[in-house]
């Protein structure tokens, strides 16, 4: 049966969308800002972008959720007291990336919002277990939406009872399309690629083989990482990861795992990753959404946390091509058919019942013709470009 889809005019935006964009700017928020523009491209949107001091809603904010957990009433404090949006126009969707239970305090001063829009959808991002009970009160403002969206499997029947509103399960995404090594064909400059919280045991090792051996590691050397422009940083650790043989992955704050903290999830870093064609090395989430979501083999190889002997490792995959192309395939093929934005969006448009664009299914289209790009023999690694004098 061909796809329903919607018949919308030019002019008249069928989303409201809210975005942190130019209040929060660490660079875990770089992927759902991804999305966000992935939505506007392939959806009609309005796009509300709250903008403010960053110094000062950092401090702001802080004391507004203080002042919300004592008044016990969310509603009724903004964490951006100088900024006010009136929603004048009605829409079909209203749709909140909300990756910290605390920006939840930014709906407050946008008035009008679930009165002027049919349904109301928030993907609520990274919220743990062990977290839920000191944040009921945000929580307790999810009531406004129909549905809620959340990509940590095992925190949703907890919200769900709280908030007493739908709440679904849903995988993390990726835009596939920049994230492709294809159809530029990229030489693989980049020997190991390690981004975020990292065994030292590991990065020691991999340091001393790049000091005494030809080897290219990039890796962080700051702290408390902001960007300056989202998209800037978003281009940069794109062509790294498409650029990169392999990448260091591991599940999400694995540093946290423990017996306070038993909860595994699958973070971000996978899906990236995999469509980037990269070899991924690391310790994956033992849970059945990442079991569900890379279903293939050797989609991460698992080693060690701590392996000092990650050079062998590495050396010994260097002796088997053929494995490392089929890897290399298999994680970009799924990553174009399975777990790019447009899915995720799709899946959401399907739950409340509204149809999708022809621009979705453009972008599906070029998804699938990208495919036809990728074969383990050209996923076979390409020889690095020679330095003339």
């Amino acid at each position: 049966m061909p796809q329903k889809t919607a018949n919308i005019f030019p002019g008249q935006p069928r989303v409201l969308l809210v975005s942190m964009r130019n209040l929060k700017l660490h660079v875990s928020r770089s992927a759902p800002y991804e999305f966000e523009d992935v939505i506007c491209g392939c959806d009609t949107v309005d796009l509300i972008t709250p903008t403010f001091d960053s110094n000062l809603f950092k401090v702001t904010n802080k004391i507004a959720n203080q002042a919300a957990k004592i008044l016990k009433n969310g509603e009724l404090v903004s964490s951006l007291v100088n900024y006010k949006f009136q929603v004048d126009k009605e829409y079909d969707l209203f749709f909140f990336f909300c990756q910290s239970i605390q920006d939840i305090l930014v709906l407050n001063s946008i008035k009008g919002w679930r009165d002027k829009c049919r349904y109301a959808v928030c993907w609520l991002d990274e919220i743990w277990l062990k977290d839920i009970d000191n944040c009921q009160v945000q929580l307790r403002l999810l009531k406004k939406f129909d549905n809620i969206f959340m990509n940590f499997s095992s925190s949703v029947a907890q919200v769900a009872d709280i908030v007493e509103r739908p709440c679904h399960s849903i995988a993390y995404g990726v835009d596939a399309v920049n994230f492709c090594p294809y159809p530029r064909d990229l030489s693989r400059c980049i020997d190991v690629l390690s981004v975020g919280r990292r065994s030292l045991v590991t990065h020691e090792a991999l340091l001393k083989h790049a000091e005494q051996e030809n080897l290219f590691y990039i890796y962080d050397t700051i702290k408390d990482l902001y960007m300056a422009d989202y998209r800037y940083h978003r281009s940069l650790y794109t062509n790294f990861v498409k650029r990169s043989n392999y990448m260091i992955v591991n599940k999400a704050k694995f540093d946290l795992i423990g017996q306070k903290n038993p909860q595994e999830e699958v973070g971000p870093r996978f899906f990236e990753g995999a469509a980037g064609g990269t070899i991924m090395l690391g310790v994956p989430p033992k849970c059945e959404a990442f079991t569900n979501n890379f279903d293939w083999s050797d989609a991460v190889i698992e080693i060690p946390f701590d392996s000092p002997d990650i050079s062998n490792i590495i050396a010994d995959l260097n002796a088997q091509p053929e494995r490392l192309a089929k890897i290399r395939h298999d994680n970009i093929i799924n990553s174009l058919l399975r777990h790019d934005w447009v899915y995720r969006w799709e899946t959401i448009l399907a739950r409340v019942g509204l149809d999708i664009t022809p621009k979705m299914l453009e972008r599906k289209a070029y998804l699938n013709k990208l495919t036809e790009m990728v074969t383990p023999e050209n996923c076979h690694q390409k020889p690095q470009l020679a330095l003339v004098d």
